[in-house]
């Protein structure tokens, strides 16, 4: 069976997000990381090469397919933050009317700018979603 692409690196976080070039988004994913790490009481991991991870889940599939991948993150993309992991738990749905600016994409939102978003109803999903994760059984 293949293995996935997305593993957990030892690339440092921090170094990562100062890479980052357009101002608005590193000033944001310095804000995100400070929040995802305080909601979820998890160190940040880098997956891959441009995703920042807190906590993770392990899965399996009726196909036999199975592995591990982050609870809830956020990669910095040119155009916006991509948060992972805030849609799946119940009553996420519910919160995104109050959330502000924001776009939907496959299982991930998509968010230009924090100042454009309600940061406590941010942190609300960040909570949901990753005690969804963790404690849901996905094998």
């Amino acid at each position: 069976m293949a293995e996935l692409r997305t593993q957990p690196t030892d690339q440092d976080p921090h170094s990562f997000i100062a890479t980052v070039t357009h101002p608005t988004r590193r000033a944001d994913a310095l804000v995100l990381l400070e929040l995802m790490g305080r909601v979820t009481g998890e160190r940040p991991v880098m997956w891959g090469s441009s995703m920042i991870g807190f906590g993770r889940y392990h899965y399996r599939y009726a196909s036999g397919h199975e592995g591990d991948a982050l609870s809830v993150g956020f990669s910095p993309r040119s155009t916006a933050q991509a948060l992972y992991g805030l849609l799946a738990a119940p009553g996420a749905e519910d919160l995104l009317p109050s959330l502000g600016r924001h776009r939907r994409g496959a299982g991930c939102l998509y968010i230009t700018t924090l100042a454009a978003v309600d940061l406590t109803v941010l942190e609300d999903l960040v909570r949901r979603g990753h005690e969804f994760m963790t404690t849901e059984n996905f094998t």
